[in-house]
């Protein structure tokens, strides 16, 4: 990132009932990126970017969004927006965790992954991503690895730009528009995950 960027791009992480939050500001403090943390919604308009994040449960956390009336107001933004791990499936239509109407940007369901013998369900560690296919990949190979925790998948679609394996193969990554996800924590993957944020913040 050049010290135009650094200057003059803010980026706004969304303040809601969701953990995750100090590692992204340590993973963005880390590339010198300028931030603030709000549940403004005029400043989260006004922002030059979003990022929302997430860990837990999609129920409690779509209540807080509701309750804040973001729910109204993130499908509608229109500048670079960056949904991790919670924070994409919330952006999704429907979650299976607790039957939950989610924001619909993706106009897909979230599934829970199918017992199956030789899997742990949560998904935690390292998985690679492959068939990248967004702009928030840019120099990022094939078959990267990045940090899962998670129990609810993204099904592949038309929306998929990055593909990882486990149990089934499902969207790492989803794109639509100036929507971008993450179902990985990009904040603690290291190399790939800082190159993930340092895209974001040129695209």
């Amino acid at each position: 990132m050049d010290s135009t960027t650094k200057n003059t791009q803010k980026v706004t992480i969304i303040k809601y009932n969701a953990g995750n939050v100090m590692s992204v500001m340590y993973a963005l403090e880390r590339i010198g990126a300028d931030y603030e943390l709000t549940d403004d919604i005029e400043k989260i308009q006004k922002a030059d970017r979003i990022i929302f994040p997430g860990v837990g449960e999609a129920a409690s956390a779509m209540k807080s969004i509701r309750e804040k009336e973001l729910d109204k107001l993130i499908p509608t933004l229109t500048q670079p927006f960056l949904g991790t791990c919670v924070g994409m499936q919330l952006l999704c239509a429907f979650s299976e965790e607790r039957d939950t109407e989610c924001l619909g940007v993706f106009d897909i369901p979230i599934k829970k992954f199918p017992k199956t013998p030789g899997f742990k369900i949560p998904q935690t560690g390292w998985n690679n991503i492959s068939n990248l296919r967004s702009p928030l990949c840019e120099g990022v190979r094939e078959q990267s690895f990045v940090y899962y925790n998670h129990g609810y998948y993204a099904p592949l679609s038309e929306y998929t730009a990055g593909t990882t394996d486990y149990i089934l193969p499902y969207s790492g990554i989803l794109q639509k528009d100036n929507f971008y996800a993450c179902q990985f924590h990009s904040e603690i993957s290291g190399d790939v995950g800082e190159r993930i944020f340092r895209n974001f913040l040129s695209i």
